[in-house]
């Protein structure tokens, strides 16, 4: 038993976004592994809809794994000069590039993708989300952790490990590899921060909704 209720309880509750959701791809336009792991990197503090803008002509110039892990900050920065800290991420993308090579020696374990430069949990769950191998954790990006208290599946953190860490105690394995993005979906949808709490599916289980309601 946890804090804040039945694990088969909760995945009841939350059967409408995870039907509404389940399988939509991530808002970053990606073709592929490669491009999504770097876009992933690119997007840490920066917008999907800015990565997707400078997207076209950094594949453009670099196709694949092989192509990065032959270039340099110099030549690479001008693609990405739009992203916020770009000239870490050119490290980080370099480094990245450096280590695995080829395409196809991309890691899909969390354990091997946090080890990569620049890559962290969440991006690892996106990354494995995408790709659609077992989940070993929950996404928990920003919308994530701004929808999941108002809820009431949660406490209220700003801190992402932490709020995937509570996730993972509350809600069963099974879900872990759609829920995420099905909460990351409706925060980006209804669940905003002003929220459009009529409209949003889960209503009837949400904290914050019963509190406005009196």
């Amino acid at each position: 038993m946890d804090l804040f209720g039945n694990n088969t309880e909760w995945t009841k509750n939350l059967e409408p976004i995870l039907t509404k959701y389940k399988g939509r791809k991530h808002p970053l336009e990606y073709h592929n592994l490669y491009q999504l792991m770097v876009m992933v990197v690119l997007s840490a503090q920066d917008s999907d809809a800015n990565i997707n803008k400078i997207a076209p002509a950094l594949f453009e110039a670099y196709p694949n794994m092989d192509s990065l892990a032959v270039s340099n900050s110099e030549a690479l920065i001008p693609y990405i000069s739009k992203v916020r800290n770009f000239g870490t991420k050119a490290k980080w993308l370099l480094e990245i590039a450096q280590t695995i090579q080829k395409d196809e020696k991309i890691p899909l374990t969390m354990e091997d993708l946090v080890a990569l430069k620049g890559i962290g949990r969440k991006s690892a769950n996106v990354i494995m989300r995408e790709a659609k191998v077992p989940a070993q954790g929950i996404i928990a990006d920003l919308h994530v952790i701004r929808v999941a208290p108002r809820i009431g599946l949660i406490q209220e953190t700003k801190d992402g490990i932490k709020a995937e860490k509570m996730l993972m105690q509350v809600l069963p394995r099974e879900i872990w590899g759609e829920i995420g993005m099905a909460i990351s979906f409706l925060g980006r949808e209804i669940c905003r921060p002003q929220p459009k709490c009529p409209e949003c599916p889960i209503n009837s289980i949400c904290a914050f909704y019963k509190k406005i309601k009196g």
